[in-house]
């Protein structure tokens, strides 16, 4: 005889309804970045809605008639959720992939082991689909993040190395402002250069579709059209059996396995270099608005001490958000990455501080 199943707990029942609460939004979420995509990732995206909804339906047999009023999803979930419905950006991607990694199922008695599987190849799934979407946006995203830091600590360093030699914050202000066109300036035209040179180099690496029309006229005993699929790093073999295909020999002696598709285009690489118009004006603008911050306290009024700590502390907030923004695109931890631009950024500035004050000089 079968022993009774055991009601469940209080805890067991508070677990439950939580979980049912974070399969839910998490659905919706899906749901939400599916409306604003289209093609293969819409799909992608309501497969996984559709996943989340058979958890949601484990929750929901294992609580019965304990299931009550919806509980709200976790804080996590809710900032997911509001992103998502406003923006149905990258960002949520690369939240959600961070989400799906922790999940608890793994440790959860209550959950299947193909629930905890399947949560393990969701963080999978949402890494590939945010990382389409970094890749969209990497090659100026790039630039304004160099350039906002770039701005940020050059501009404090040379702010705040000035000051320390005891000049006037007239010529602390104005050297800030130069500091700041002239940095963005720069920041623009080299970002310009570097685009432009890196798609130029990218160009001249992509194969051609020249042996579909010199391959008719070729020397068939010399077949130098062998020599091009070597060199693209195809074996002897292979590059044989290829020309024999691109030259029309149908008796060739090769190997069947080494027939290939026919030439395809490489896929886009050009999307994570990014435009060199778009980098150069990523970079100006997040330069010029890094820069500024570290010139606020003297457009304020401000002097001496009071001026170098506001600005340290302003600047220092800026490097936090920028830390945490770029954590985010890239799954990892906000904190970490925000603490280390602090650091990174601040050490300089003190470096720049202590040899103003080294070789500070008073000026009447």
């Amino acid at each position: 005889m079968t022993p009774p199943e055991q009601p469940p707990t209080r805890d067991d029942v508070r677990r439950w309804r939580q979980h049912l609460a974070d399969e839910r939004a998490e659905a919706a979420i899906y749901r939400e970045l599916a409306r604003r995509r289209s093609g293969e990732e819409r799909e992608i995206l309501l497969g996984l809605a559709e996943a989340e909804g058979r958890h949601e339906a484990h929750w929901l047999g294992l609580l019965g008639e304990h299931a009550g009023r919806p509980l709200r999803p976790s804080l996590r979930n809710r900032v997911l959720g509001w992103f998502a419905r406003r923006f149905g950006s990258v960002f949520v991607l690369a939240l959600a992939q961070r989400a799906e990694g922790r999940s608890p199922y793994a440790a959860d008695p209550s959950a299947t082991n193909a629930m905890a599987a399947d949560e393990q190849i969701h963080e999978e799934v949402v890494r590939a689909l945010a990382t389409r979407g970094r890749t969209r946006l990497s090659g100026n995203f790039r630039a304004a993040v160099f350039g906002a830091n770039d701005g940020l600590v050059s501009n404090l360093a040379l702010v705040i190395g000035i000051g320390a030699t005891g000049v006037s914050s007239a010529f602390v202000l104005f050297s800030g402002l130069a500091g700041l066109l002239a940095g963005a300036l720069s920041m623009g035209a080299g970002e310009y250069v570097s685009v432009r040179s890196q798609r130029e180099l990218l160009s001249a690496s992509r194969p051609t579709q020249i042996t579909l029309t010199a391959a008719k006229q070729l020397d068939l005993a010399a077949n130098e059209l062998v020599l091009v699929y070597r060199a693209r790093g195809m074996t002897p073999a292979a590059a044989e059996h290829r020309a024999a295909e691109r030259l029309g020999v149908v008796d060739c002696d090769c190997d069947p396995s080494f027939s290939l598709r026919p030439e395809e285009a490489l896929p886009d690489q050009y999307e994570s270099v990014g435009t060199g118009l778009g980098a150069a004006a990523s970079s100006f603008c997040f330069f010029a608005a890094g820069a500024i911050i570290p010139v606020l306290p003297y457009l304020l009024g401000l002097e001496g001490t009071a001026a170098v700590i506001l600005a340290c502390v302003l600047v220092g907030l800026a490097l936090l958000a920028t830390g945490g923004v770029v954590a985010l695109l890239s799954g990892a931890s906000p904190l970490r990455l925000a603490l280390r631009q602090l650091a990174i950024g601040l050490g300089a500035a003190a470096v720049t501080y202590l040899l103003g004050l080294a070789f500070g000089t008073t000026v009447a």
